[in-house]
């Protein structure tokens, strides 16, 4: 990752299975300045079984309980629908990217050539998964969501061990939650995993609002990723805890705001102050009337502004020596 932070409007599934959808959502990432959109590619066939069920959130997000598979039925898009998506993206330049949740997608996938593939929290223990992306990926956003560090380091090692290097690795801190309440999201486990690591860290966010990624890039986040949707009294999983596009774009805007503020760490005068530097700063002044030949004491001498004259700390070099002219009440030394 370069010094700008990598931004990923997350669109997922919040498309509802509509193709025309799903070109609105890339619309509206490009608007916002997001680096990228990124969708997610599942055969819920090859993802779960009949019988897995539905999370908490995504029962009281859809407002009804159904099976894990009918519910991802509804909201995916035929996996031939990605190559138009691409074209799209490539036609407005703004970088497409998708999860893949199955190893159908992924070779899928692998034929548009993404620069990054993106590995879900839930994959994170899911070793032949890790191995396919490993073998074929050029760079890997790998999401950490309700891991432990050992459950981490076991799939980095997976990733490392399948001919990835630490260069093409950003790891992403998580909370998989919608939304995520602000107690659960322990921010700082992100910096643990930079210094565990030695890789590019940054944050995926299901919070409401917008301060937590902000946050994220003032601690050091390389890649911020946001769901994002068009309404988010829409149906669907994911639409509760995205943000809607005016949303969207003020997020970005403020980090860009955060991440030119961040600066390049050299402790130096901006130079929108040196030009007040003499204005605040003071010198050492007469404190009365001397006479040249007069010694220079505490007495006769005080500290005022404007700043361009001695520098006050060197008093003590002051204090002490003879006046090689007349001062006026107020003139500098």
């Amino acid at each position: 990752m370069s010094n700008k932070v990598f931004i990923i409007a997350e669109a997922g599934v919040n498309h509802n299975a509509s193709f025309d959808l799903a070109i609105k959502l890339i619309d509206e990432a490009k608007k916002s300045g997001a680096d990228a959109v990124k969708f997610q590619t599942a055969v819920p066939e090859l993802v779960m079984t009949n019988t897995a069920t539905m999370a908490e959130y995504q029962i009281e997000n859809i407002g009804k309980t159904e099976s894990q598979i009918e519910m991802a039925r509804k909201i995916h898009l035929p996996i031939t629908d990605y190559k138009k998506l691409k074209q799209y993206c490539d036609q407005i330049n703004i970088m497409f990217l998708s999860t893949p949740f199955d190893h159908l997608s992924i070779m899928e996938l692998e034929r548009l050539e993404m620069e990054y593939f993106k590995i879900p929290s839930g994959e994170i223990t899911n070793l032949p998964y890790l191995r396919h992306v490993a073998k074929i990926a050029k760079k890997i956003i790998l999401s950490t969501g309700m891991s432990t560090m050992c459950e981490v380091k076991d799939a980095v090692n997976v990733l490392y061990d399948n001919g990835l290097t630490k260069e093409q690795l950003t790891l992403l801190h998580v909370t998989t939650d919608y939304p995520t309440k602000m107690v659960d999201v322990n921010l700082y486990a992100m910096l643990s995993m930079k210094e565990e690591f030695g890789v590019d860290v940054g944050y995926s966010d299901h919070t409401e609002g917008i301060e937590v990624p902000i946050a994220a890039v003032a601690l050091g986040a390389k890649v911020i990723e946001k769901h994002f949707t068009l309404d988010k009294t829409m149906k669907g999983p994911d639409h509760k805890a995205s943000l809607e596009p005016h949303e969207l774009f003020k997020m970005v805007q403020s980090i860009r705001n955060i991440e030119s503020a961040l600066g390049n760490g050299i402790k130096e005068p901006a130079q929108g102050e040196v030009k007040n530097i003499n204005i605040v700063r003071r010198s050492i002044v007469s404190r009365c009337n001397i006479k040249k030949g007069e010694i220079f004491t505490e007495k006769n001498l005080i500290v005022k502004r404007p700043g361009n004259g001695i520098n006050p700390m060197r008093w003590d070099e002051v204090v002490g020596t003879y006046a090689t002219k007349n001062y006026s009440e107020d003139e500098l030394i």
